[in-house]
């Protein structure tokens, strides 16, 4: 009796198994190839936005009047964090700064270190945070909420290119708030190093800015705005396409919202690496 009871289990579990492996294997596959799918429709809609951008300018067709609009709502929701993260972040670099140029000897230097980490790498951090976390769940969070009202397809059935309209002045605007924050998140950085080393660290203002002047030059400051300008660019187009095909009403919002945040920060993040590893090869560090 016992015997016949575990037959029917033993002869189901294979069964289960297979299913299970079956559904694993299908879930392993779709996964890159939805990566990838993904990937070459964001290609895709970065390129059109970029046409439609040179066309609508060149026509003289370009929605200046809802550029100017996202311009001043990304700068709304930027301006103050940035601010609040690019003040800890220098303070923190010149407090490990100078604990270790204090351990080498080398506290004429702590200018020149503070400073060039400020902007070649503070910098553009930091813009990363503000535009994958601010600026881009903002687009998302506008365009998702415009998805899901059917707002995008009454355009569409009306002749009105979304890209055009909705997404090339997001993306020209993302990309010149980038630059904007980079910069004046070089003039926060540099200035709090200063002031810190100067009143907390007990340090020397003509060593600080002597030190910096030897070691700086023009391309730090160019590249740390090329880096911000691509930043724009990436989020802008990830956080369109993500709001663009948001469905599942608001919880489907929340959800693209996240994986906008997410996925900018990721891509970013590696940008910035190669980026920054090009910079390093092309142009090494030099003493003037």
């Amino acid at each position: 009796m016992t015997t016949d009871l575990r037959r029917p289990r033993s002869n189901s579990e294979p069964g289960e198994l297979q299913r299970l492996a079956t559904v694993a294997g299908a879930l392993w596959r779709s996964h890159p190839q939805r990566s990838l799918e993904t990937l070459g429709r964001q290609v895709g809609l970065g390129r059109e936005a970029a046409r439609q951008l040179v066309i609508s300018l060149a026509r003289r067709r370009f929605p200046y009047r809802e550029f100017i609009k996202q311009c001043a709502f990304m700068t709304s929701v930027s301006a103050l964090p940035t601010v609040l993260v690019a003040i800890p972040i220098a303070v923190v670099v010149s407090i490990q700064v100078g604990a270790l140029v204090n351990q080498v000897g080398a506290t004429t230097f702590i200018g020149a270190v503070a400073g060039l980490g400020i902007i070649r790498q503070g910098a553009p951090l930091v813009t990363c945070l503000m535009i994958a976390g601010a600026v881009g769940s903002a687009i998302c969070a506008d365009l998702g909420s415009r998805t899901i009202r059917e707002e995008i397809d009454a355009m569409m059935v009306m002749g009105v290119d979304p890209v055009r309209r909705l997404v090339a002045p997001r993306l020209a605007a993302a990309v010149l708030v980038s630059v904007l924050l980079c910069g004046f998140i070089v003039f926060v950085g540099f200035a709090t190093a200063y002031l810190f080393n100067v009143y907390a660290q007990s340090g020397t203002p003509g060593s600080f800015i002597s030190s910096f002047a030897s070691f700086a030059v023009a391309n730090d400051m160019v590249i740390a705005l090329i880096k911000a300008a691509i930043f724009g660019m990436l989020t802008a187009v990830i956080a369109c396409d993500i709001g663009l095909h948001a469905h599942g009403g608001p919880g489907g919002v929340a959800q693209a919202v996240n994986s906008a945040v997410v996925s900018s920060a990721l891509m970013l993040f590696a940008t910035n690496i190669i980026l920054t590893q090009l910079y390093n090869t092309l142009f090494p560090t030099k003493v003037i």
